[in-house]
C-alpha cells in the first residue's frame, strides 16, 4: 500500500518516472542493478535483505558506480539514519513527511544534493550532544561562511524546512538552497545533518535566532 501510494505520488509529476517496484531487498537489488535508477527508495526493513544493507552495496563507501538512494521509512531510530547516512544514503525520510517532502527529496537526490528530514536532523543532533552518541566530525577548520551562510545553516539546524527558512530570512528558495549549497561545499559536509553538527559543534546555535535578511 505505502509502495503505491508512493507510486502515485511521483508518478503525476511531470519530471519524475517510477520505472521500478520490489518488493524485498534481493529484489530491489536485481531491480537497481537492471534498470540504474537516479534515484532508489528504499525502506529500512524489508524481507531477505534490509534497506541498510541494500543501501550500502548501492551506495556505500567502495561502491565504483554508486546509485542515490533515499531512505523512507516509519523507524527514525538514530542508529538507522546514523548508518543510513554513513552508508551513502543521500536522504533520510520519514514516512509521515508528506507528498511535498518526498517529491523535493527526490528531485535534491537527482540533482546529487542530499536532503534529511527536519525533524530528523533535530532529533539526531539532540541526541548526539546529550552524549548519547557521536556526531560526524564535519567542519574542523576554522568559519569559513558569509553571514548569509551562517544564518541559513543555524536555521536549517534549527529543524526549518527550505520554505521556511525563505519565509524567516524573506528570501527565494532558490537562495536558500544556493546558500546551503555553499555551506556543503565549504565544509565539505554532504547533508544537512552534518551541517548542523557543524553549527552546534562550534557554538553557532548559542546565540538568538538568526535575524532576517530582508531581500
Amino acid at each position: 500500500m505505502v509502495r503505491t501510494g508512493f507510486r502515485y505520488i511521483l508518478d503525476a509529476e511531470p519530471d519524475i518516472e517510477v520505472v521500478a517496484e520490489a518488493g524485498d531487498g534481493i529484489e530491489a537489488l536485481r531491480l537497481a542493478g537492471h534498470h540504474r535508477p537516479d534515484v532508489c527508495l528504499l525502506d529500512i526493513r524489508m524481507p531477505g535483505i534490509t534497506g541498510l544493507d541494500v543501501t550500502r552495496r548501492l551506495a556505500g563507501p567502495g561502491v565504483a558506480d554508486p546509485l542515490r538512494v533515499i531512505v523512507v521509512t516509519t523507524f527514525d531510530l538514530d542508529e538507522y539514519v546514523h548508518e543510513a547516512l554513513h552508508g551513502g544514503a543521500a536522504g533520510f525520510l520519514l514516512k509521515d513527511a508528506g507528498p511535498t517532502m518526498l517529491i523535493e527529496a527526490v528531485r535534491a537526490a537527482a540533482r546529487g544534493e542530499a536532503m534529511v528530514s527536519p525533524q530528523v536532523t533535530v532529533r539526531l543532533l539532540r541526541h548526539f550532544t546529550a552524549g548519547r552518541g557521536r556526531l560526524p566530525l564535519p567542519g574542523t577548520g576554522g568559519h569559513p561562511l558569509s553571514e548569509r551562510e551562517l544564518a541559513t545553516v543555524q536555521a536549517a539546524a534549527q529543524g526549518l524546512t527550505n520554505a521556511e527558512i525563505a519565509g524567516r530570512l524573506h528570501i527565494s528558495l532558490g537562495t536558500v538552497k544556493k546558500h546551503l549549497a555553499g555551506a556543503q561545499l565549504k565544509l565539505d559536509v554532504r547533508n544537512r545533518v552534518e551541517l548542523a553538527a557543524w553549527a552546534y559543534r562550534h557554538g553557532h546555535m548559542d546565540g538568538p535566532s538568526p535575524a532576517p535578511e530582508h531581500r
